[in-house]
């Protein structure tokens, strides 16, 4: 158990909690992930969206080892390739799946003792803690607690180690709305305090927009934008216009670009506030200020 803590205070500060290059995965025919490329900054909290099918949750699991990338694909995890992560590595990432894999045939209690016996850092305080707010027995057999319940249990376990890097995968789905505000005030928690570095795929963009500082979309086998999130709504526009007139804007970025008919076209961008300021008081253009929803389905198309 020493040695496990030694060890883990000894692995490079300086390795990116997550580092993928080239990422590819197929499920015949169909290629899922197509040369994907990804770094996730140390203390971030990453909304991760894509549309049904686009391949988050493999995204995920490639990510965590829980399913084999194709040759030449390379994911880091602290630097260390996620083929053959050391215990040290291991016991700093936590995981959440889309449904709980609970041993369900054990009570919490027996459960935790389990779990607890694996990592070298253990929070039983914040264990009880959770298990009284979200008023959950100890003692009573897992299988007999509700869809809701038990993915509080596997929030629970996922925390309890005190991870510095926590992978949800729809993780409040079957949570009520209390049960997935008390969730996402846990989770900012844990990133103010400890520095936690969080990846979070969800449906639920009211959700992500409480907590995400980033948000990063799938599309196309590929993360084809990631932004900080106050940026991303403050300065992002789509405006219509004729080609001509569009071809003399400058943004300082073009997210997507449209041809429509009769010589319109739609460019989805970024300007500052004094050139956002500007387009709205042109009559020749027709310019909206998009939505996290709006971003979301035009970024995802």
């Amino acid at each position: 158990m020493h040695a496990a803590v030694s060890t883990m205070s000894a692995m490079p500060d300086s390795a990116p909690p997550i580092s993928i290059r080239g990422l590819r995965k197929s499920f015949k025919p169909q290629q899922v992930l197509c040369g994907l490329d990804w770094d996730i900054e140390a203390g971030n909290i990453i909304g991760l969206l894509g549309r049904n099918g686009a391949g988050k949750s493999t995204l995920i699991e490639c990510l965590l080892g829980l399913r084999d990338a194709e040759e030449g694909s390379e994911i880091r995890l602290f630097g260390e390739d996620v083929r053959h992560l050391s215990p040290a590595t291991k016991a700093r990432i936590g995981y959440v799946p889309q449904n709980s894999d609970l041993f369900e045939w054990l009570t919490p209690r027996q459960m935790f003792h389990y779990f607890k016996a694996l990592y070298p850092r253990w929070n039983d305080a914040r264990v009880d803690a959770l298990m009284q707010r979200w008023e959950l027995s100890y003692d009573k057999v897992i299988s007999k607690f509700s869809g809701g319940q038990k993915q509080r249990l596997s929030i629970i376990r996922a925390l309890a180690h005190d991870p510095e890097l926590l992978i949800l995968d729809e993780p409040v789905a079957s949570l009520d709305p209390a049960g997935r505000r008390d969730f996402l005030r846990e989770i900012v928690d844990s990133v103010i305090e400890q520095k936690t570095t969080i990846v979070f795929s969800t449906h639920i963009l009211s959700d992500l927009e409480r907590v995400a500082m980033k948000v990063a979309f799938l599309a196309k086998g590929q993360i084809v934008h990631q932004q900080m999130l106050d940026d991303l709504m403050e300065v992002s526009l789509q405006v219509t216009g004729s080609q001509e007139a569009l071809s003399q804007l400058a943004p300082h970025k073009v997210l997507q670009m449209t041809q429509l008919a009769d010589g319109q076209a739609r460019v989805l961008g970024q300007w500052d506030q004094a050139q956002s300021q500007a387009l709205f008081n042109r009559s020749d253009l027709r310019v909206e200020r998009l939505s996290l929803e709006d971003l979301f389905i035009e970024m995802t198309k």
